[in-house]
């Protein structure tokens, strides 16, 4: 078994080595954001989609925007809006009279990366048209269903619900999202730095450091990161916890009105491969799963009205579990 995680960390280390390049290409746009920028990379190469948060100006969209360009396939970006409609996002069947025939025009979707920029300004009827393309890799319009040429992925920013003009996300779509990100404030320091660094004028151009190929490669060996019997265990553990919180000692269920699906489950093991792939490992460990636990679950339990009285959020339900289980 060792050798075959020596033989996994080999081959990570050479199909990761554009990890380095694709970074340093975001550091020149984004200052900061440490957190951010790895869970997005998180994202793309455990072929996940990602909903980031924050308050206005914290460069959300320039950096899922500086992402999308440094690697060289096609990037939509589609601004979110009220008046939206599903047919601006999927595409619709155009009528020609000439012939009588209806021909498709595919809509900003058909692209590799997403951009769904303030995806909550936007109401349920569109936002639930991105379920079939998250979810199924695949678009409907009219009685045709078109695949979607791969990667493909959703990298959506919202501003929290509670901004005035927002709708929530359907719990259906938000589940889709293999990682909620919530980003915060700069430091000092770097907020020093970015007031020298940005010119308002002038643009910093974004060069294609990354190919296709490249992510497509890095996905099959991510797939291939091992992961032991006790790392799946704690997996389960942590996601059981949500839904039987007691049979962990922990006395949170009147807190829960729902916890974490199996999706869960799934999406906890393959962000934990991928943090092991940034690292450089062939095999996760524990510690990568207690990593990437939060951005997996924070959007994934539903907590009560009896929580919500008591200022509890499903961040401090998935603090309490992660502190509780024990870790292999």
């Amino acid at each position: 078994m060792t050798s075959t995680v020596e033989a996994i960390r080999r081959t990570v280390e050479e199909q990761s080595r554009f990890v380095d390049r694709l970074r340093q290409e975001i550091g020149r746009v984004i200052v900061g954001q440490q957190y951010m920028i790895d869970r997005l990379l998180v994202g793309v190469l455990a072929n996940g989609h990602v909903l980031v948060e924050g308050v206005p100006g914290l460069a959300k969209t320039t950096a899922v925007k500086t992402l999308a360009k440094a690697i060289d396939c096609k990037f939509t970006r589609i601004q979110f809006t009220p008046d939206l409609l599903p047919a601006d996002l999927i595409g619709t069947l155009v009528y020609n009279p000439r012939d009588g025939q209806f021909t498709t025009r595919k809509g900003p979707i058909f692209g590799n990366i997403i951009l769904a920029d303030e995806i909550n300004r936007a109401p349920a009827k569109v936002q639930s048209a991105l379920l079939e393309a998250m979810q199924e890799r695949q678009v409907t319009i009219g009685e045709n269903t078109f695949p979607l040429e791969e990667p493909f992925m959703v990298l959506a920013t919202q501003n929290p619900i509670e901004q005035e003009g927002t709708y929530p996300l359907p719990e259906a779509q938000v589940d889709r999202f293999m990682l909620k990100l919530k980003v915060t404030y700069p430091t000092k320091i770097e907020e020093r730095e970015i007031m020298n660094r940005v010119d308002l004028l002038h643009e910093t151009s974004v060069s294609h450091v990354v190919t296709k190929q490249d992510v497509l490669g890095a996905r099959e060996v991510v797939n291939q990161i091992y992961v032991d019997d006790k790392a799946k265990n704690y997996i389960v553990d942590i996601v059981q916890a949500t839904r039987n919180p007691e049979a962990f000692g922990l006395n949170i269920k009147h807190l829960i009105e729902y916890g974490a699906s199996p999706r869960a489950t799934i999406y906890l093991q393959q962000a934990a491969r991928a943090l092991a792939f940034l690292q450089g490992e062939g095999n996760v460990f524990p510690n990568d799963v207690k990593q990437v636990a939060m951005d997996i679950l924070r959007h994934r339990i539903i907590v009560t009205y009896e929580a919500e009285a008591e200022n509890m959020t499903s961040e401090d339900i998935v603090r309490k579990i992660l502190e509780t289980v024990p870790v292999p």
